[in-house]
């Protein structure tokens, strides 16, 4: 529920007969209240009616074009395809899923074992370690650790191995990007 501010509350059971802005201007008829230009941000002309206008009739929504640059932007979705089917692009994808992969199936397999372990074999989960830790507290701790460790691992990947090459295509795409669209970027 929306705050009056200051407004009188009416009874629900119609139009108000003024429309006040909230700029401490005079009051407005509702009839020329239409006809007003809202400073609100958030107000959308389009809530009021979604696409019909004041007559009832339904309006045709405009569907501004894809391309308003048509031939510059063409050129440039063709720099992005050459650069994808480029060497220096497929090796850092080529390095990329030669680390995730391996990652992911493993942490996954670690995962599910650590699940399928503690609802089919509560007494080895529940066999003592150390005091009062037992198995299946070390192997939930284990999950965080794995989980850090491989952040870590995957990170260090990155950096070692493709950050360079990956800011290298950034740059050469952009210089061609900027080449094609004649030095608007």
């Amino acid at each position: 529920m929306q705050p009056s501010k200051g407004r009188p509350r009416g009874g629900g059971a119609g139009q108000e007969s003024r429309v006040e802005p909230l700029d401490g201007h005079d009051p407005v008829p509702a009839e020329e209240a239409g006809q007003l230009r809202y400073d609100d941000p958030w107000y959308d002309a389009l809530a009021s009616g979604w696409g019909e206008s004041s007559d009832g009739a339904q309006a045709q929504p405009v569907v501004p074009s894809a391309r308003t640059e048509g031939d510059a932007e063409a050129a440039a979705a063709d720099v992005y395809l050459e650069v994808q089917r480029s060497a220096a692009f497929q090796e850092v994808r080529r390095r990329y899923r030669k680390f995730v992969v391996p990652a992911s199936v493993a942490f996954f397999t670690w995962y599910v074992g650590y699940v399928v372990t503690a609802t089919t074999a509560p007494e080895l989960m529940a066999r003592p370690v150390a005091g009062a830790v037992n198995v299946a507290m070390v192997a939930g701790l284990g999950q965080f650790l794995s989980t850090f460790l491989l952040t870590w691992a995957y990170a260090r990947h990155a950096r070692l191995r493709r950050d360079r090459a990956a800011l290298e295509l950034r740059w050469d795409t952009q210089e061609l990007t900027r080449g094609v669209s004649g030095g608007v970027s």
